[in-house]
């Protein structure tokens, strides 16, 4: 092999391995886990507490100057999937919320869910449907605030970020009963 390649090669390496990811963890979910009991909704024949979990992001995009949240089911039956939780306008410097967290004091909007209700609307699957993908995404925005209202719908919302987004980072915890 050539030197040149070698060297190329080599250094690829060294600047991938340097370059870190906007990643999402969490105490409470882990990837491809089946999520706690606590996390479920206490409605619609469901019992849990309703929490969102704890969640913890770090190295968003240079440029980032707010986050946006969306927790999206991509299985539920209803042909459109299911919103549990859109919310947007997070200061970028927060880079975690704490289990239950309520986003409206640190100046946030959060939205209605596909429940009616507006914050975090935890899991309910149907009862003894397949494992349903529960899509935690944290999006990196070049901007502070987006101009939408809390009145705008979840997949409104969801199309706004996408379409801006400059970096998101995506924890997939499955559940079912």
């Amino acid at each position: 092999m050539n030197k040149v390649f070698l060297m190329t090669a080599a250094l690829s390496s060294l600047v991938s391995m340097s370059s870190n990811a906007f990643e999402l963890t969490s105490q409470d979910i882990q990837e491809g886990q089946k999520m706690p009991h606590a996390f479920e909704f206490n409605s619609f024949g469901c019992n849990g507490d309703n929490k969102s979990p704890q969640l913890k992001w770090a190295d968003a995009p240079k440029g980032t100057k707010s986050y946006a949240i969306t927790v999206y089911d991509p299985d539920a039956p209803s042909g459109s999937g299911w919103w549990h939780w859109s919310a947007f306008n997070i200061p970028a410097s927060v880079t975690s919320l704490d289990q239950g967290a309520d986003l409206t004091k640190l100046g946030a909007t959060e939205l209605k869910s596909d429940y009616g209700s507006v914050g975090f609307g935890g899991f309910c699957p149907p009862k003894g449907d397949n494992m349903h993908r529960y899509q935690f995404t944290v999006w990196a925005l070049p901007v502070e605030k987006l101009d939408l209202n809390a009145d705008a719908s979840a997949a409104l919302a969801g199309f706004t970020v996408r379409s801006m987004a400059i970096g998101k980072a995506m924890l997939v915890a499955p559940y079912n009963r």
